[in-house]
């Protein structure tokens, strides 16, 4: 008489303690747990001529500088030992390279990029969805806060329960039928909770730290990076009011973001800041808090992870990573755009960032901004 098999999860295992209680959490669910360690490589190693495979290879981990270097790795692969489970590295190099040239292209075309939600929408939840099929697995799973509820006919993403670690803002991408193949199993715990558990269950990776910089730009000097990847979209501009007026010269718009107050190299009897700039013109605009406020935005290349509202619907909005929803109403205004309307005018809203709509704690999708719309003076 024979045994069902056992449902397998591939997780991607980065070696912090988030990504290993993942691993353990679902081991200890009775899965047949198969871990990775996704090498995405330096920014400079991305640049290095592979031979073309239709999936990742598997490949030792090189050192390199960022969140995924040689330590992570091989704290990865010790995590895995730990838990008996078999462990996997994947060269993903030449997919990582595609963030990096979608990172430094939209600061030359004056929109400020969003690499994280990026990672997830092409290589998390698409490349490596690509690798479980081929080893049979069921899931790929993540240490992202944020949760999905497989009860009823359709999966839902929620936000995690942990309000201040909450990471659903950059899973909003995520193709609504790879949901079902989807586990987020640290989403139900606190921070503190998961530190603890790996601690109890004897994981060296209790303590470490969270990883803060974008994982390509370890230094957080990404002007340095533009320029070592399109020097020659570097040039010095403008920094002029509304009106037009000169206040100012700058090394190139790339340097500066939307709602930016400090290092803009020009005075004024108040304080200033980026209202827009403009990469055509490689011209930066300056001016009081009040013209940093907009009524609503328009986004492009939109994912809907439940019905497009065709009608505005009643929700809240998250403009930013960082930012708390705010009240709004969303409608879909074509195949791939929306329209957001706030209640209240919200400020800094920047083309490049994804804006996300939320119903309480279920992410109905997003896309990411075009314009903002009626910029107030």
């Amino acid at each position: 008489m024979s045994s069902a098999r056992r449902k397998k999860v591939l997780v991607a295992m980065s070696g912090g303690v988030d990504s290993s209680v993942a691993a353990l959490l679902l081991k200890q669910q009775g899965l047949d747990v198969v871990g990775c360690f996704m090498r995405l490589g330096s920014e400079e190693e991305t640049t290095t001529p592979e031979s073309e495979c239709a999936l990742p290879v598997v490949t030792p981990a090189n050192h390199h500088q960022g969140c995924c270097s040689l330590n992570d790795a091989a704290d990865a692969r010790l995590v895995a030992a730990m838990l008996d489970v078999p462990f996997y590295v994947l060269n993903f190099k030449r997919d990582f390279g595609r963030i990096i040239d979608y990172f430094v292209a939209e600061y030359d075309a004056g929109r400020t990029p969003n690499p994280c939600v990026r990672c997830n929408d092409w290589l998390k939840f698409g490349k490596l969805h690509d690798y479980a099929r081929s080893i049979d697995a069921d899931f790929v799973a993540t240490g992202h806060y944020a949760r999905v509820d497989h009860r009823g006919d359709e999966p839902r993403l929620l936000r995690g329960l942990d309000t201040a670690k909450d990471q659903s803002y950059v899973l909003f991408g995520t193709p609504r039928a790879r949901l079902r193949e989807m586990l987020l199993p640290v989403g139900e715990l606190s921070k503190p909770e998961v530190r603890r558990i790996a601690q109890e269950s004897g994981l060296p990776v209790f303590d470490k730290p969270d990883s803060q910089e974008i994982c390509f730009v370890p230094d957080n000097d990404y002007a340095a990076l533009i320029r070592r990847r399109s020097p020659e979209s570097l040039k010095p501009g403008d920094i002029v009011d509304d009106a037009g007026r000169v206040l100012g010269q700058h090394e190139g718009q790339q340097h500066f973001t939307i709602g930016q107050r400090r290092g803009l190299g020009v005075a004024a009897g108040e304080p200033i800041y980026v209202v827009s700039k403009d990469a055509a013109t490689n011209t930066v605009v300056v001016g009081p808090r009040d013209r940093l406020l907009s009524e609503g935005l328009d986004a492009a290349e939109t994912n809907w992870l439940v019905p497009p509202p065709m009608s505005p619907r009643r929700c809240t909005v998250r403009i930013r990573y960082n930012s708390q929803p705010v009240p709004a109403h969303v409608t879909s205004t074509g195949d791939t755009t929306l329209t957001v309307r706030f209640d209240e005018p919200q400020a800094a809203v920047s083309p490049g960032q994804a804006v996300v709509c939320y119903d309480g704690d279920e992410v109905l999708g997003g896309g990411w901004i075009a314009t903002a719309i009626a910029r107030y003076s």
